[in-house]
């Protein structure tokens, strides 16, 4: 397959960038890494006027510690945030989440910005966004405004950018101190896009859970948060019978597709099992946490 004609414009600044997508009146297209927009320009799913090439953008790869933040630039590739040692340290399970996207030749390529404005539903880094409340910075002609991952993401592939705003950093706030984490995810194979994935984050006080988060993906049409889970999590001690109303829940809250690799119903019975495994990792991690 090849791409429709399009004009090509490499650009070397932000200013430059947001000027380019204003003239193309919403027929241009930002050419970061290139991993989802190459294969849906040759599949001719996408058929704009001009690619606005925006890797000479200086400044705009980077992992910053901002006081209690980390900050993370839109050009930054899925490989470095994988081999952070800031993301590590205050992020841990953000790098455990890197490890499954794709292959390593399309983390070497493939940008955090590019992966969230794309926002396929099954990849991570749209999920990690809304299990670590993060906030993403958009930028335009006109000026920036600063949009939580919950308003960003509005379908599948379908975001809140505006046709002449672009991604330019995310900004996540560091886990507290002693959280305990996991990221749970399957596939038919390595690298393929997730059947379904859970990852959660909570704190132990005492007997009970407090500050519990849970992210899903591959089982809607955005990534989403098991809001109704997280407040049973924290309704009373962590015991088999809250664990398990978690778990239900998370089942009734889903409403998977089915498609070619999964019925609804396969699905739904994956988010939970990978739901009940994740609580009680994150568990074990915020227990191991407590004893210093």
């Amino acid at each position: 397959m090849k791409p429709p004609v399009f004009d090509y414009l490499s650009v070397a600044s932000v200013e430059a960038a947001t000027a380019a997508l204003a003239a193309a009146a919403g027929d241009g297209k930002l050419l970061a890494g290139g991993q989802s927009l190459m294969p849906m320009l040759n599949f001719r799913l996408l058929r704009p006027s001009v690619l606005i090439d925006i890797n000479r953008i200086p400044d705009l790869a980077y992992v910053k510690e901002q006081s209690d933040r980390i900050r993370i630039g839109a050009l930054t590739r899925h490989r470095t945030l994988e081999g952070s040692d800031l993301v590590a340290k205050h992020l841990p399970v953000l790098r455990e989440a890197m490890g499954h996207v794709a292959h390593l030749a399309i983390r070497n390529r493939g940008t955090i910005g590019g992966s969230l404005s794309h926002a396929d539903p099954a990849a991570e880094l749209p999920m990690m966004s809304m299990l670590l409340d993060a906030d993403l910075e958009l930028a335009s002609a006109q000026g920036s405004r600063t949009l939580s991952a919950a308003e960003f993401f509005l379908g599948a592939l379908t975001t809140n950018l505006a046709d002449d705003e672009m991604l330019v950093s995310v900004s996540i706030p560091k886990l507290p101190s002693g959280c305990g984490w996991a990221f749970e995810e399957v596939a038919r194979r390595s690298g393929d896009f997730a059947l379904a994935c859970v990852a959660i984050t909570l704190n132990r006080d005492g007997d009970h859970v407090s500050n519990a988060r849970i992210g899903m993906m591959g089982v809607g049409e955005t990534p989403m948060r098991a809001t109704e889970a997280e407040a049973l999590l924290i309704s009373g001690p962590l015991d088999d019978r809250l664990v398990l109303a978690a778990v239900s829940s998370i089942r009734t809250a889903v409403d998977p597709n089915t498609d070619l690799h999964a019925s609804a119903d396969y699905r739904r019975h994956l988010v939970g099992v990978l739901a009940e495994r994740a609580i009680r990792k994150a568990w074990a991690r915020a227990t191991e946490a407590s004893r210093g």
